[in-house]
C-alpha cells in the first residue's frame, strides 16, 4: 500500500471517511488519522482513542483560534523539539455531560468548527485540545496541525481537522511502513504532507517574487530577489551568486535576521569549540568562495524573549546557536522551499549542521550533503 492520490484523498473526507496522513513516505515518518472536525462522530474519537493511541487533538487556524476567542496556552523553554501551539483546552457550553466521553469530544469538536462559532459556544477548560496551524498551512510548515486543516478545507469543509498521533502497542511513535500496515489493516486511504505541499504548489501558492535588483558586495555581485509573503504580509529575500543549475547541487543557506548570531557569529554546538557559526557575512563569503549559491533571509520577527535568552548564555560557558535556536529548519522549511524552487534550484548542498528535512520532496527539492561550519 502507498500514499493514494491527493483526489482520492480529499473526496474521503468531503464524505465524511477518516484517513491516514504520513511526514512522508520514509522509514522514520511518523503519522496520524484524520476527521474533518465539523462532522466528526463519536466513532471518530473512539478510533482515535482505541486505535491510533495519541492525545485526540483539534487542528484549527490563527483565524478561527481569534474567532473563537482563545488564548493561547502557556509555554515554558523546549529545548531541541518543535513547541505544539496549542491554545487552552474547550468545551461546548451545551449538550455535554462529563465532557471527557466520544460523544461529548465529538459534538465540542463540531462545535468549535462551526462557520458561526464564537465564544460564547465554549467554555475553557475542557476536554478537547486545540492546535493552532502556522499561517498558509503547509506551504510555511510541515506539520500536522497544517495538514489537518489544509486538507479539509482543500475537501469542501472548514478548515479544522481532528486527529490522534498513531502510537504502538508500547505507547512509542508508529513510523514508517507500520503506518501503511495500519491503514491497510484499516481500509484507511493515506495522504502524505510531501503530496499535499505538491498539490498546494500547483494551485495556489502565495508567495510571490515582487522585485529584483542587482547588488555589489565584498563577495561578489548578487541578485536580489524580493518575494511578498501574502499570509503575513511580510517581504523575503533571496541573494543569489550565479545561475542555479536543476542538475548540480547548489550552496545554500536559509536563515532569518538573528541579532546576536549576525553580530557575533555564535559557535555551533556540532562544531570544534571555538569555530564560528554560519552568520549573515561567514554565509555570503562561503558562497562568494564558491562562484554560485543562494542565501535566503526570511523576514521573521525576532521574539523579544528570544534576544533575552541569547544574551543570558553570554554570562554562561559561551552560547552555541543549536542549543540556543533550536528546530529552526522545520520551521524555516516551507517559505524557503518555496524560494528555492522559484530560483531553479533543485538539489541543495546546505550551509549548516545535518538536519532532517522533512516532506521536502513535495517542493521537488532535494538535499544532498550539509557543510558545517568551520
Amino acid at each position: 500500500m502507498s500514499p493514494a492520490p491527493i483526489g482520492d484523498v480529499l473526496r474521503a473526507i468531503a464524505t465524511g471517511q477518516r484517513v491516514v496522513v504520513i511526514e512522508e513516505d520514509t522509514d522514520d515518518a511518523s503519522g496520524c488519522v484524520l476527521a474533518a472536525a465539523d462532522q466528526v462522530s463519536e466513532a471518530d474519537v473512539n478510533f482515535m482513542a482505541a486505535h491510533a493511541r495519541g492525545l485526540v487533538c483539534l487542528a484549527i487556524t490563527e483565524s478561527r483560534r481569534r474567532q473563537l476567542g482563545l488564548p493561547m496556552m502557556a509555554s515554558g523553554r523546549r529545548h531541541g523539539r518543535r513547541q505544539e501551539p496549542f491554545t487552552v483546552s474547550i468545551e461546548a457550553v451545551q449538550g455535554v455531560s462529563t465532557g471527557i466521553c466520544a460523544a461529548d469530544r465529538a459534538l465540542t469538536m463540531r462545535v468549535a468548527a462551526a462557520a458561526n462559532a464564537g465564544p460564547g459556544h465554549l467554555v475553557q477548560p475542557g476536554h478537547v485540545f486545540p492546535v493552532v496551524a502556522q499561517p498558509d498551512g503547509v506551504l510555511r510548515s510541515a506539520g500536522f496541525a497544517e495538514a489537518c486543516s489544509d486538507l479539509p478545507r482543500l475537501a469542501g469543509r472548514e478548515a479544522a481537522g481532528a486527529y490522534a498521533v498513531l502510537l504502538d502497542d508500547a505507547g512509542e511513535v508508529l513510523r514508517g511502513a507500520a503506518l501503511l500496515a495500519f491503514a491497510r489493516e484499516h481500509g484507511l486511504l493515506v495522504c502524505a504532507i510531501s503530496d499535499l505541499i505538491h498539490h498546494r504548489l500547483l494551485v495556489e501558492g502565495a508567495l510571490r517574487r515582487s522585485q529584483s535588483s542587482r547588488l555589489a558586495t565584498p563577495y561578489g555581485e548578487f541578485v536580489v530577489h524580493a518575494y511578498h509573503d501574502a499570509p503575513i504580509d511580510a517581504v523575503h529575500l533571496a541573494l543569489v551568486l550565479g545561475q542555479p543549475d536543476p542538475a548540480e547541487p547548489v550552496l545554500t543557506r536559509v536563515q532569518t535576521v538573528e541579532t546576536l548570531r549576525d553580530l557575533f557569529a555564535f559557535e555551533s554546538a556540532h562544531a570544534a569549540p571555538g569555530t564560528p557559526g554560519w552568520n549573515l557575512a561567514r554565509s555570503l563569503a562561503r558562497i562568494g568562495e564558491e562562484g554560485r549559491g543562494i542565501l535566503v533571509l526570511l523576514a521573521e520577527r525576532e521574539a523579544p524573549h528570544h534576544l533575552l535568552e541569547q544574551l543570558a548564555l553570554l554570562d554562561q560557558s559561551g552560547p552555541t546557536w543549536q542549543t540556543a535556536r533550536p528546530a529552526f529548519a522545520q520551521r524555516a522549511l516551507g517559505v524557503g522551499a518555496q524560494i528555492l524552487r522559484d530560483l531553479g534550484a533543485r538539489k541543495l548542498r546546505m550551509l549548516g549542521v545535518p538536519v532532517p528535512y522533512r516532506n521536502i520532496a513535495g517542493f521537488e527539492l532535494e538535499v544532498t550533503g550539509f557543510v558545517p561550519p568551520g
